[in-house]
């Protein structure tokens, strides 16, 4: 198995990984675009909720900008160099009922269709030493890095927001063997902590 790739946690705050490799590969049930490894990751508060619940949580859908999540500043994973920006792919609404979530996923298939902007959203992909780094899903606008810009683990890239393939505003995270995810493999991924290499499981919040 290919060693993982180390790399920091791109936020601060309070978070959970809602799809993790630490419970099953691949992670989100394919491996389409280089995602066998991908993680998820959605901001919570103190009650694990990752926005306030109301009848439309229920019965409809939410405003994109009432998640903890949205908007929050993405930082870089890894040191390395950007060498794709997507930007330009709108907010749309989010989905936590089950009728609007079965209405979403009759759609799905017309987004694969689309490519990796329509699935990936707004993204980043950066490189170092051969591997590559693409963290989805951004805010449209947010973006404040360049193509063959170097960035420095840490640095902020973007805002978390609710483009492409999401139903509610989260940070998509993963490591593949080339730049473009549509022929790129998924590579192993681990984060760096103080106790050594971690990976976080689902539905377990945690503090960066």
């Amino acid at each position: 198995m290919t060693a993982p790739v180390l790399l920091s946690f791109p936020f601060t705050g309070r978070w959970m990984a809602q799809n993790s490799p630490a419970d099953g590969v691949p992670s989100h049930g394919t491996e389409l675009f280089a995602t066998a490894y991908a993680i998820d990751f959605v901001a919570v508060d103190e009650r694990g909720r990752t926005a306030p619940r109301s009848w439309r949580s229920a019965f409809g859908t939410e405003a994109p900008d009432i998640f903890l999540a949205f908007g929050v500043d993405v930082l870089a994973p890894l040191a390395g160099t950007v060498v794709s920006i997507h930007d330009g792919e709108e907010d749309h609404a989010a989905r936590r009922s089950p009728f609007a979530l079965a209405a979403y996923a009759l759609t799905q298939w017309e987004r694969v269709r689309g490519g990796a902007g329509a699935i990936a959203g707004n993204h980043v992909v950066i490189a170092d030493s051969g591997r590559y780094v693409l963290v989805a899903h951004l805010r449209r606008g947010s973006i404040d890095v360049r193509r063959g810009e170097h960035v420095d683990v840490g640095r902020r890239i973007a805002a978390c927001g609710n483009s492409g393939n999401s139903t509610e505003p989260h940070v998509h995270l993963q490591a593949m063997d080339a730049a473009d995810p549509a022929v790129a493999r998924g590579i192993p991924i681990a984060f760096t902590t103080a106790d050594g290499p971690v990976l976080p499981r689902s539905r377990e919040p945690f503090t960066v």
